[in-house]
């Protein structure tokens, strides 16, 4: 028998598991997403990825700016759910509306958890150099992300995975995670354990201000965190593309061989920088206002030579 569903999501990841939600012939009641914001050049309001997959099935849509209200949670309960599934909602949800759902909420989480809780695990496990990641079903409660889980499933981190990559795998794996856990939900068998108390670390917001690249670094660090923001908020650094120094974003990095002062363009082609310890080569780049694009040919439209400082 099909689950009745409130789906509660924002962005790009959070699709896939909706879709599959419906694909499986689940009752999807309403779907709760983010109110439109401004984007793009004109600034224009945009509905949210989610708010785009729920009107192609003509699924009702509610927007709240708050859960922490009595109309809110009234509303919530009417719509008398089996369960609710969260994926990259946004919102905190109280305690009236975890326990609306007559089997609470399930929440699919872009970590193995406890390791990553919070706001950027795809971004922050790249960037700390783990070897591998996943996705995590967990039994919502009122802390963050600290429910007990229920569902693991695992991949490998390569040093061509970008923040990118990673997270439309991740997304593609919790899609069938979440639909396994709500199979095993209808047949009475959906299990969960505590999570551990060891192994705890946090993933804060990416901050703007941690985008610009220190080459004084190690070239392992320099080319985790050069994969890890990519692709927002994108790292960048001042390249001599003229009579000044311009920023440029570097959306793809890869550990390389070569030695030299922090910063020096130890050769075009492949384009490798040089860090304190190693280099890295550039692979994909980005000028302002310009589209991005892989290192030949941004080196074919800008001018810059082997030794030059970064």
């Amino acid at each position: 028998m099909a689950l009745r569903i409130v789906f509660m999501g924002t962005p790009d990841f959070a699709v896939p598991t909706l879709l599959e939600i419906v694909g499986q012939g689940h009752d999807v009641a309403a779907v709760y997403t983010q109110p439109p914001r401004p984007a793009g050049r004109g600034m224009a309001e945009q509905p949210s990825p989610v708010q785009e997959a729920a009107r192609r099935f003509n699924i009702p849509v509610v927007m709240p700016k708050t859960l922490r209200i009595e109309k809110a949670e009234a509303l919530f309960a009417s719509h008398e759910a089996d369960v609710a599934v969260v994926a990259a909602f946004g919102l905190i949800l109280p305690k009236p509306i975890l326990d609306a759902p007559r089997h609470g909420c399930l929440n699919l989480h872009a970590s193995l958890l406890p390791r990553w809780r919070g706001a950027a695990p795809i971004q922050r496990a790249i960037m700390a150099g783990d070897i591998e990641t996943g996705v995590t079903i967990m039994r919502m409660e009122e802390g963050l992300d600290t429910g007990p889980a229920c569902m693991m499933e695992r991949t490998p981190i390569s040093d061509e995975d970008t923040a990118g990559s990673l997270h439309d795998r991740l997304a593609r794996l919790g899609a069938d995670l979440m639909v396994r856990a709500l199979g095993a939900l209808e047949r009475g068998g959906l299990t969960s354990a505590p999570q551990p108390e060891d192994g705890v670390t946090y993933a804060d917001k990416i901050d703007k201000q941690e985008a610009e690249i220190d080459w004084r670094r190690p070239a392992s660090e320099v080319h985790r965190h050069i994969n890890g923001l990519s692709p927002f908020p994108g790292a960048w650094c001042a390249m001599p593309l003229g009579d000044d120094k311009e920023r440029v974003k570097v959306l793809k990095a890869r550990p390389a061989q070569g030695a030299g002062a922090a910063g020096t363009i130890l050769s075009l082609e492949p384009l490798v920088v040089a860090c304190s310890d190693g280099a890295v080569e550039l692979i994909e780049l980005q000028r302002a206002g310009k589209r991005p694009t892989d290192a030949a040919a941004f080196i074919r439209g800008v001018r810059l030579s082997a030794g030059s400082v970064l």
